[in-house]
């Protein structure tokens, strides 16, 4: 019998059996493809907060030798405006999916959880043990917990029966790795052109004699998708179909919105794109599912430790679920903001003047990259419910001392302890950390939970997160 059995195992799926393994805990990670994905086209962006994330396991430089650093500015819509001074990490990433996807998939297996390929899930039953997993090939499994991070069209959560509400996709678009018939310099000035005004629209060498294609359809067509749909929607936004021939990879996708009205069912949790659907503006979908899975990590893990407090797992939906609505919301407006109409692109040119003032760009920028972020802890100094930043320690930084995933005071008095809770809690005496705080207590995703100088008052908070003291 497994601890937690987890459907899916793409970015999110991998991350959380990282974060599970770290406790120790025995998982089993079923994907239902049978071989990685080989297509590079599909770049994404890691944002500041998954990026700190990555820090803190001990993951980013990995990433950085993989992926291309971006200006942090501009992500809001595409609007071309610097990013305001004190973000944190002055850069987002570029890297591919699939080098995101193997890197997290070898930390998870490194870890010690066992991963099976081509293993798709086809049915679940829990009671009040556990949950029963069946297989495609009739093979049924046991395991205390499931959680669903099996995609946009999650069998996991179909089988849960959850609310999924939102709006279907009303506009579809192309994505291809494609050769190019049309000279380079042709090719250069009407993707310009056509940027202009079309800000979704995108054209770009992609190593030698391939581009990589992004393009809207008037229409949804078949799927999948062939070389025909890319000509016809390449001649309808920019007039030609720069001899496309060759593709290497063709895929297609939609703008449906949606959000589950439950994270958690019982003993059957969803994360990333299981519990949230989005269209692709300002790239935030696979950060919001690894901060899913971050978040949810060390609390099911302290669920199957026997440590948690009562309603600790149920924060996961009250923290997590208004992150997702607000990234839905974003998206929408970045969705209206991108559209070639007049109306549209006045209120983009508003907007941009709007994000001349600090004040908006930051509000903008922190939105996109989850900096902005404030779990809601109750009546607390501002800082309590935020990401605290990664700052330098008398020995090495604040991140690499969260790889564990664990807990940890950052204690500038040099007077408090963990106590009772040693065993889930490290504490660091540091007279000189830069933090504004005489102490505080860091939860393992590296929200600060409390803010004070007082054991006692350390104490509760202690309790309130990681449970009774032992012993």
């Amino acid at each position: 019998m497994f601890d937690v059995i987890i459907a899916g195992g793409g970015p999110t799926g991998a991350m959380l059996a990282a974060e599970l393994r770290l406790h120790d805990v025995r998982v089993l990670v079923l994907e239902k493809e049978p071989e990685p994905a080989s297509s590079f086209a599909r770049v994404v962006s890691l944002h500041v907060r998954s990026l700190e994330l990555m820090a803190m396991r001990g993951l980013l430089d990995r990433l950085l030798e993989r992926g291309r650093r971006r200006p942090v500015g501009g992500v809001f819509a595409a609007i071309p405006k610097p990013a305001p001074e004190g973000l944190g990490s002055a850069y987002q990433l570029g890297i591919p999916q699939p080098v995101v996807d193997r890197l997290l998939g070898d930390h998870a297996a490194d870890l010690g959880a066992e991963i099976r390929r081509g293993c798709p899930v086809t049915n679940l039953e829990q009671d009040d043990e556990g949950v029963t997993v069946e297989l495609a090939d009739g093979e049924r499994l046991r395991s205390r917990y499931v959680v669903g991070c099996d995609g946009a069209r999650s069998t996991v959560r179909k089988l849960l029966g959850v609310g999924f509400p939102g709006e279907p996709a009303r506009t579809f678009t192309l994505m291809g790795e494609l050769a190019a018939a049309a000279p380079p310099e042709e090719i250069t000035a009407k993707v310009t052109e056509v940027r202009e005004t079309n800000k979704a629209f995108d054209f770009r060498p992609f190593g030698e004699d391939v581009y990589r294609v992004v393009v809207a359809e008037s229409k949804a067509g078949a799927e999948p998708p062939g070389i025909e749909d890319f000509r016809q929607a390449l001649h309808a936004v920019a007039g030609t179909d720069f001899g496309v021939h060759s593709p290497r990879w063709l895929s297609r996708f939609g703008d449906a919105t949606r959000l589950v009205e439950q994270y958690r069912v019982g003993r059957v949790l969803l994360a990333g794109d299981a519990a949230h659907i989005h269209p692709p503006a300002g790239g935030q979908g696979l950060n919001l599912g690894v901060q899913d899975a971050v978040n949810l990590g060390w609390k099911l893990a302290a669920r199957i430790r026997g440590w948690a407090p009562e309603t600790l797992l149920d924060t996961y939906h009250a923290e997590r679920h208004p992150v997702a609505q607000d990234v839905l919301d974003n998206t929408r407006a970045q969705v209206e903001l991108h559209s070639p109409g007049p109306g549209p692109r006045a209120v983009r040119g508003l907007l941009a003047e709007l994000m001349d003032f600090p004040e908006v760009n930051r509000y903008l920028i922190e939105k996109i990259t989850a900096l902005g972020i404030r779990y809601d802890f109750g009546a607390a100094p501002d800082l309590v419910g935020r990401r605290l930043r990664d700052v330098e320690l008398k020995q090495g930084s604040l991140y690499d001392r969260l790889r564990a995933g664990r807990g940890l005071v950052l204690d500038r008095t040099e007077r408090l302890s963990a106590g009772g809770w040693a065993d889930r809690v490290d504490v660091i005496a540091d007279p000189t950390a830069a933090v504004d705080a005489p102490a505080l207590l860091l939860r393992p995703d590296g929200y600060v939970a409390w803010i004070g100088e007082h054991q006692q008052e350390l104490d509760a908070h202690l309790a309130r997160w990681f449970g009774e003291p032992a012993g």
